[in-house]
């Protein structure tokens, strides 16, 4: 069995097939696993240089036990306030449903229309729709800027406007669908679970979100080979694959009968296109969304906010290049030295993705001088850590529900062929440990 891509989906699937006793090699062309999640030591400082934090899950939660990481395992703080740029000020984001109605965020025309949706029924339209029709077929175009766009930003980088909501947020389309109320549906679907519910929280490790991927390769042992990348996959007969690969000692030839590819679609796309001809335009068809990570240190006398909580979104009516900001020494410790902070802001994404080609110097100063006036800044930060990514975050467009599907079809009837990545079941690291650790315990049933 071989696994190509030691991202976040690759190590899970190769760790869970291992546990399994199936023999694995895991395939990657980069020097160090994980993919875009890292974490960097510098200055005193701790900078995340990919996710700046995790959502926990069941399996995510059950991996890290497993892996004997309990003990480095931190959560922020659970009543960590949320905020939201309006008319340039932070106004507190209301995360209950009594606080969204008493709040003065929003306007009581859109609390009126969340009050009433558990009392009507609306049908869904039988082809897909974006988020941004929905919020507007179901609310208002207010929810849809202050809330809901922010929120899709901070999670995919996306454009509400593009992005599916069944593909998006399945569970959403399914609730109005059974029961024409995501309200009565979202209830019905949680009492239908069965056992004890877990609240999901916000974590990461003490010593970065790298320790997971860390902790994954080093169980993985001589199993993961660095600095290997695959250039041509052959498939010649049903389940017989070769594959061409370089390293630095040169050109090496690697034969299986299961194939695991956990590349980014359009990668997968490029390898698996001589036995799948056209099919793999499916795989070429996945959009990304281009973003820069810019963390800047600053010392805490420099900051005249308080940095009570977790951070902030921006609408894009504010006219800013910056989707958001992350206050990570507020939410966790030993992010910052003493009397210094950490704020992590992100630029680009969809809406916006000429913003990721300046240089780091000046995607330094852009993000520097749009927090100055939102958070009291006074001097310049001491320490800096730009990450560009040109293909972030994969983007959930309208039709990516029945794209995905197309491809499971495909792959159904190719022997030994199987696909992992964020672009499958979702972009969080939980989704993905999951969706992972399915495909491994499918391919050893088969």
């Amino acid at each position: 069995m071989i696994v190509v891509g030691a991202g976040i989906s690759g190590l899970a699937c190769a760790y869970a097939l291992k546990k399994r006793k199936v023999d694995v090699a895991v395939l990657e062309s980069g020097d160090s696993p994980g993919g875009i999640i890292r974490s960097v030591k510098e200055n005193s400082y701790l900078f995340e240089t990919g996710p700046q934090s995790f959502s926990t899950t069941p399996q995510l939660n059950a991996l890290i036990a497993d892996l004997g990481l309990t003990n480095e395992f931190i959560t922020a703080p659970a009543k960590a306030p949320r905020y939201i740029l309006v008319n340039g000020e932070l106004r507190s984001v209301p995360l209950s449903p009594p606080a969204l109605l008493t709040s003065s965020l929003l306007s009581w025309s859109t609390k009126f229309s969340l009050l009433r949706e558990p009392f009507r029924k609306t049908i869904p339209p039988r082809d897909d729709e974006s988020i941004a029709t929905f919020v507007r077929r179901k609310f208002t175009d207010e929810l849809l800027e202050l809330l809901v766009g922010p929120f899709v930003s901070g999670i995919y980088a996306g454009d509400p406007e593009k992005l599916s909501l069944r593909a998006a947020f399945p569970q959403l389309h399914e609730a109005e669908e059974k029961t024409g109320s995501i309200i009565r549906g979202m209830k019905a679907a949680a009492k239908a679970k069965s056992g004890q519910r877990q609240q999901p929280t916000l974590a990461s490790f003490r010593a970065g979100n790298e320790t997971l991927p860390l902790a994954l390769s080093k169980s993985l042992g001589d199993s993961l080979q660095m600095g290997v990348r695959v250039t041509q996959i052959n498939r010649h007969s049903p389940g017989e694959y070769e594959i061409f690969a370089t390293t630095e000692s040169g050109p090496v030839q690697f034969r299986t009968s299961h194939l695991v590819l956990a590349t980014p679609a359009h990668v997968a796309a490029l390898l698996v296109e001589p036995f799948l001809l056209g099919n793999s335009a499916i795989l070429a068809q996945v959009e990304y969304a281009p973003v820069a990570v810019v963390s800047l240190g600053y010392r805490r006398a420099s900051v005249t906010h308080s940095l009570n909580g977790f951070g902030f979104l921006i609408p894009r009516s504010s006219n800013l290049k910056t989707l958001g900001s992350v206050w990570n020494s507020s939410i966790f410790p030993n992010r910052a030295p003493q009397d210094h902070v950490l704020l992590t802001s992100f630029v680009g994404g969809a809406t916006d993705p000429a913003t990721v080609a300046p240089s780091t110097v000046e995607l330094t100063s852009l993000v520097h001088r749009e927090l100055t006036p939102i958070l009291g800044l006074s001097a310049e930060p001491v320490s800096s850590r730009v990450s560009k990514y040109r293909h972030a975050i994969p983007q959930y467009t309208i039709g990516h529900a029945h794209r995905i599907a197309a491809l499971k079809t495909i792959l159904s009837g190719i022997s030994g062929l199987h696909v992992v990545g964020n672009y499958l079941p979702g972009p969080s690291i939980g989704a993905c440990v999951e969706y992972a650790q399915s495909v491994a315990e499918s391919i050893r049933i088969g």
